[in-house]
């Protein structure tokens, strides 16, 4: 092993007789400390009880401490000291490996806390998870092979069910499995916390504290991410006679109410009624206003009793669903309710959501109440800002929420303070739209249901589809 080792033979150094090869070997300092080091490993494995090997005699080396030699003796020592520690051999060799396995343990579990993981992380790896209550596991420790539930498949009508038959089409819809896996993930957190607020949203609970419950729910299951993952939308809880765009602000103590829950059930059931007619309408290459007039015609064949008094439902004529893009909630299409809306076609790939409005009251909203909602406006380009706090909530906005929906409750969530002002200005300037309440006259009722649908090349899927929805 050592007889090919040799200095340059200008350098001075000592001769190391090599008891078991019987040749002499010129070696540096560098190598005799290796060589030393390397005997005493050997001699506490042959105490040890191992198989004992030839050891080297030494003696002190005389080396020159050269630029180029210091160098290469410090380098030599460091990968020394790698290998057998202080001098101390075996032992150190097994205090290391234990330390690598205790880092490597380490690593293997989830991150979050100090002791592995959150308690989500460690609940799924005990074995087969069962969702908390209120829900904070993330789904995709319920589905290891991340595959997510695909929604409800519905064909489409007349001569466009034939698409189904089509292997070009089918191998299109597998080239969009990525896509569509992403946003089942989101559907199937939709599915399971709303599970859980139907357990809660009883009589007596504050809307602020329920939002807060789902909201947080939501973060958990999706594991937010800020703009790649998280909540596109404020919870919507709109009572009685508003209609949308309703969400707590903070110092809002609401509480929802008897009858804001169970007195009309026939009116939900209308709404729920028109809004498959809806889902089951809508496919490739249909018009817009022939969804509205189906919606219309199951909407407005209901009728509710309150208080004695018989009301037909009317659909909310000013609101409608509408097509979804990235990061845009309302992408350019809408889908009306009522009879004589636009000719506008579906087409294939892409995202609705379709959503009806039943009333007691006129059908007809207007913007009333403290607003909660706002947007980026998404077409809006630089705009020029002369206050700095405008610029900086701007910066904080683009940052959080981007062009998606945001309410005040998420701007005190993430530490602004005194912001009005400020949000106003944005306002002002058409950089931020500002989503007031939408509200029929008072003292009626108004119900709302929505499905998000997906227009694939063979088929439809109704992504929120659930037992309970």
């Amino acid at each position: 092993m050592l007889e090919n080792l040799s200095l340059n033979e200008s350098q001075d150094s000592d001769v190391l007789p090599t008891e078991a090869l019987g040749e002499a070997a010129v070696l540096s300092k560098s190598q005799q400390k290796r060589a030393k080091l390397k005997s005493k490993n050997e001699a506490v494995k042959a105490e040890d009880g191992e198989l004992a090997v030839p050891v080297l005699a030494s003696a002190p080396a005389a080396a020159p401490q050269g630029a180029e030699g210091g160098a290469e003796e410090d380098g030599d020592e460091e990968g020394l000291e790698e290998e057998a520690g202080d001098g101390t051999g075996g032992a150190d060799l097994k205090k290391k490996k234990k330390k690598k396995s205790k880092s490597k343990k380490m690593s293997d579990t989830a991150p979050g806390t100090a002791d592995g993981g959150s308690a989500g992380s460690r609940a799924a790896a005990a074995g087969p998870p069962v969702q908390t209550a209120p829900p904070s596991i993330p789904v995709r420790y319920f589905f290891p092979d991340g595959h997510y539930p695909e929604g409800e498949w519905q064909s489409y009508r007349g001569d466009y069910a034939a698409r189904e038959n089509s292997a070009e089409r089918r191998e299109l819809e597998r080239l969009q499995w990525d896509m569509l896996n992403e946003v089942r993930q989101a559907a199937e957190v939709h599915r399971q916390v709303r599970s859980y607020i139907h357990t809660i949203a009883k009589p007596g609970i504050k809307l602020s504290d329920m939002c807060e419950t789902l909201e947080s729910s939501v973060r958990s299951l999706i594991e937010e991410r800020g703009l790649a993952a998280g909540i596109a939308f404020p919870t919507g809880c709109s009572l009685n006679h508003v209609a949308a765009h309703y969400t707590p602000n903070g110092g809002d103590s609401t509480v929802l109410t008897y009858d804001d829950v169970m007195k009309f059930d026939p009116l939900v059931e209308a709404v729920r009624e028109a809004t498959n007619t809806g889902v089951r309408e809508a496919g490739i290459d249909v018009r817009l206003c022939d969804i509205g007039a189906a919606v219309q015609e199951v909407m407005e064949s209901h009728e509710v009793e309150i208080d004695g008094k018989t009301h037909q439902v009317k659909c909310v004529r000013n609101l409608n669903g509408h097509s979804i893009g990235p990061y845009q909630i309302h992408a350019g299409k809408s889908v009306p309710i009522v009879k004589g809306g636009e000719a506008t076609r579906m087409e294939e790939g892409e995202f609705f959501a379709i959503e009806t409005f039943g009333s007691t009251g006129k059908g007809y909203v207007r913007e009333d109440l403290e607003t909660s909602h706002y947007m980026k406006n998404f077409n809006v380009g630089h705009v020029p800002l002369r206050l700095p706090r405008s610029k900086a909530l701007l910066a904080t906005i683009d940052k959080n929420f981007g062009t998606l929906a945001f309410c005040r409750r998420f701007l005190d969530r993430i530490g602004e303070e005194k912001y009005l002002m400020a949000l106003k200005n944005l306002c002002d300037t058409g950089v931020v739209d500002a989503y007031p309440p939408l509200c029929d006259n008072k003292g009626c009722h108004v119900a709302q249901f929505e499905h998000t649908i997906y227009l694939h090349p063979t088929r439809k899927e109704v992504l929120s589809r659930g037992d309970d929805y």
